[in-house]
């Protein structure tokens, strides 16, 4: 499948983005909004957005070319701003996370519309969610089991509801494939 080339505008924008996403996650990770949340579970859901619309218009390897500039940028800056543990936790989360991502997305991108990015986003949260508080949080004195439940719970609850922004997001060429339109 041929795909076009973003600009480099395109391509700084997405880069930007996501490299936002996961700095104000590792950020917001640390704080607390009760026993079973995080803020950072909030904000994270957005990163597979970005590789999902950049994956749908760009292709594969542009999602992944994101996602690895993204992770530098991040991890670059996580390392100065949040505590190493959390940033080396977020890096390998991040990197096996979106590769599952992209390549989900990507073999199921012919199906309706909804099913590549619900169902890349849900089995890329299971993955995130366990790397990400097993490295990040094992054997300290927190409630991070149950931060990582919520977490999970609350990126499969963004999952779906991201599927709007994702449907206006892409407009125009999601209606240039007819399946699933409907």
């Amino acid at each position: 499948m041929h795909f076009p080339k973003p600009s480099s505008l395109q391509t700084g924008l997405a880069v930007l983005a996501m490299g936002v996403v996961v700095l104000s996650s590792n950020i917001l990770v640390q704080y607390a909004i009760n026993d079973w949340l995080t803020w950072g579970a909030i904000t994270y859901p957005f990163a597979f957005l970005v590789s999902e619309l950049v994956n749908r218009a760009f292709g594969p390897t542009q999602a992944r070319r994101v996602a690895w500039v993204g992770f530098a940028v991040a991890v670059a800056a996580s390392a100065l701003l949040a505590p190493p543990r959390i940033a080396a936790a977020s890096g390998l989360a991040f990197l096996l996370s979106q590769m599952l991502d992209i390549s989900v997305f990507d073999r199921l991108r012919q199906s309706r519309w909804w099913r590549a990015p619900l169902l890349a986003t849900m089995l890329a949260a299971v993955l995130d969610t366990c790397v990400f508080w097993g490295v990040g949080f094992a054997g300290q004195d927190l409630p991070w089991v149950t931060w990582a439940l919520g977490d999970l719970a609350i990126k499969l609850v963004m999952a779906v509801g991201l599927l709007l922004p994702f449907r206006l997001l892409i407009g125009k060429h999601a209606q240039t494939n007819a399946h699933g339109l409907h």
